[in-house]
């Protein structure tokens, strides 16, 4: 197997822009990875007294990605379907209404969100880099820097691709850190 088989892996030595950027990434795809090929009844398996599912955490991912490279990151609003959500009547809709999406519609979700993501990502970079200030400003302490944004998805991902790891092997018996070599996700598709 060649590098290209493992695209995901972050840089062997880079810049701390580069390994962030893609250790986001990884942890992304690995999440991807533990949620893929799935039709809705895996996408809605819960495991003991849990209420999270595979599908409810694409969503929930998403609507972090969105959060985070839009209106935290430059004051952006959100991106359809979270710009019309009633999050004031649901505070946990994205997770509550995966239960109506389809599997193509949640990886779509999941995998136009990303690829946004990266792209705002690559231009936020390279307009300031990661000491720049973004958006999100704390009351009385000053506005967040970029790095903050990336260590907090990065956070959230690991956090919530540790919940994925337990429902994907409850599903199907998939278990393992990264997808095999040379594995892809299908934009759209389970």
């Amino acid at each position: 197997m060649t590098t290209n088989d493992y695209w995901w892996e972050p840089p062997l030595a880079g810049s701390e822009a580069e390994h962030l950027a893609a250790a986001l990434d990884r942890l992304r795809i690995s999440f991807r990875w533990k949620a893929a090929d799935l039709d809705a009844a895996g996408l809605q398996t819960r495991v003991g007294a849990s209420s999270l599912t595979l599908g409810g955490l694409l969503k929930h991912l998403a609507r972090a990605e969105d959060d985070i490279f839009g209106p935290k990151l430059s004051g952006a609003p959100r991106s359809a379907p979270f710009d019309t959500a009633d999050w004031h009547a649901d505070p946990d809709w994205d997770f509550n209404s995966a239960a109506n999406d389809t599997p193509e519609e949640l990886y779509a979700i999941w995998d136009s969100t990303r690829e946004r993501s990266l792209a705002r990502l690559k231009a936020a970079l390279a307009d300031g880099g990661l000491d720049q200030p973004v958006h999100l400003e704390w009351p009385g302490r000053g506005h967040l820097s970029l790095r903050r944004l990336i260590c907090d998805l990065i956070e959230e991902y690991g956090r919530h691709t540790g919940h994925a790891d337990l429902i994907r092997e409850a599903v199907d018996g998939r278990v393992g850190e990264d997808p095999p070599g040379g594995w892809h996700p299908v934009s759209g598709q389970p």
